[in-house]
């Protein structure tokens, strides 16, 4: 009857601070600074200077592949930056915007930050198994007068890639199942079709 699952919350807050953080990093880039972030934080690395192969990356239709022949699957991933160290290792770099009161690390964020190394690994680059959430957390406390204040605030996370290869695994193992898998007790859209599907 053309009944469609409900839509995916939009996150058009998010998307334009990723998107204002890009330019303002990239302005970074080009003009060989160092982002304020980074050189208050200590943070020992520069932004990733090849920015042909960054823009690729970032790119959610293109982004940073992985290739398996065994499984014939890709594996794709977009960070929002990358860092650079002296030694020639790179890290993923991601923003995060938040109006909660702290920076959270939620599970997501570490798989996030753990497939960003395997991929970086995959192709050829050394790591140093780091991970950094770049969050801008809205300050409630000093309300708005015509501009939205944030404070910000990078975190070094460790990154463990060894696990991704059996996500990924099984990832494609569900998807070449001729039918999908039953759907969790708790899943809201399985709620949902339940009580659609005799309309």
């Amino acid at each position: 009857m053309g009944i469609k699952r409900p839509p995916i919350y939009p996150f058009g807050f998010n998307l334009a601070v990723d998107d204002l953080l890009k330019e303002e990093f990239d302005d970074c880039r080009e003009k060989g600074i160092q982002p304020s972030l980074l050189e208050e934080n200590g943070i020992g690395a520069k932004l990733f200077r090849n920015k042909i192969l960054l823009s690729q990356w970032r790119n959610n239709l293109q982004g940073i592949r992985y290739y398996d022949k065994a499984l014939q699957a890709t594996l794709l991933g977009a960070p929002d930056d990358v860092l650079e160290f002296e030694n020639g290792k790179i890290a993923p770099l991601d923003y995060k915007s938040t109006g909660s009161l702290a920076e959270n690390i939620y599970d997501r964020f570490q798989l996030q930050m753990d497939a960003y190394t395997f991929l970086m690994e995959k192709n050829g680059y050394k790591t140093p198994h780091k991970g950094y959430l770049a969050f801008y957390v809205i300050d409630k406390s000093r309300g708005v007068v015509d501009r939205l204040p944030f404070r910000k605030k990078i975190i070094e996370i460790d990154t463990n890639p060894s696990d991704i290869y059996e996500i990924f695994m099984d990832a494609v193992s569900l998807l070449k199942q001729s039918a999908p898998p039953p759907h969790s007790r708790d899943c809201q859209f399985g709620k949902w079709i339940s009580k659609v599907k005799d309309i």
